[in-house]
């Protein structure tokens, strides 16, 4: 008896966890109210020119995203004059859990709810409201060459982790970056080829009905680059490069 009941508590907190995700899920795609994006700065290496760029950090920075999401969402014809909001939280001290380089579907889930959980008790003694979508921005130091770890962003959990560089420089690239982790969230997917970052056509592109198709002048989001031939693209410098495309749009239920 005792073992049944547990069990049934068990899946009575499984199925109201799941009732919850999904609600907002669909109310986070529903383009009814304004969604609240926060980012949590975190010092990547440690460095004192890391550290003084966090701390000159304001929300301003992030104000294309915000531009970015009121064009695009007006041109599918949705009418909520601020659909996104952004707000600038303090630096996180801690760092977030990381991902075995084979993980398999098990290390995979396993990874995801670490993630969630340190997500939500990281930046939890600072959000008295629990924002919509919390994205980390891990800065590395600009004069280091290697290159940056994949970011991610979830959409079980509505959390993103971004890699970026910090310089003022790479300000409009890293928040071409954020906001492309912000539309996983969302639930759009990624329009590259995985091992080359070309943008798959047509759907990872900004105007796939061009004539002649390439040069292409923008970047769809998803497809995270300009497209300048069958096999070579660029990163675009700021989100006035970046369009949403018709299959995002209808992922993240902005088209029907």
């Amino acid at each position: 008896m005792f073992k049944a009941i547990r069990i049934a508590i068990l899946l009575f907190i499984l199925f109201f966890v799941a009732v919850s995700t999904w609600l907002t899920q669909s109310r986070s795609t529903d383009w009814n109210n304004s969604l609240w994006l926060k980012v949590y700065p975190i010092n990547a290496d440690g460095s004192d020119i890391v550290a003084k760029y966090i701390a000159g950090l304001e929300v301003d920075d992030f104000a294309d995203i915000e531009a970015f999401i009121t064009r695009e969402t007006a041109r599918y014809g949705k009418t909520l004059d601020r659909p996104l909001r952004m707000e600038l939280g303090r630096q996180v001290r801690k760092h977030p859990p990381t991902i075995d380089p084979d993980p398999g579907i098990f290390g995979v889930m396993m990874w995801s709810l670490k993630l969630r959980w340190w997500a939500s008790s990281t930046a939890g003694d600072q959000d008295r409201i629990d924002p919509d979508i919390r994205v980390f921005v891990r800065y590395h130091s600009p004069d280091i060459g290697f290159r940056l770890e994949n970011s991610v962003g979830l959409q079980k959990g509505m959390v993103g982790i971004v890699n970026a560089r910090a310089s003022r420089q790479h300000a409009g690239g890293n928040n071409v970056v954020i906001a492309h982790e912000f539309m996983h969230t969302l639930g759009a997917t990624d329009k590259y080829e995985m091992g080359t970052g070309q943008p798959l056509a047509p759907d990872g592109l900004a105007e796939p009905d061009r004539e002649p198709l390439y040069p292409q002048r923008w970047a769809e989001i998803m497809g995270g680059r300009i497209a300048l031939t069958a096999d070579d693209a660029v990163i675009p410098k700021s989100l006035r490069y970046t369009v949403i495309g018709p299959q995002t749009a209808s992922e993240i239920r902005l088209a029907e």
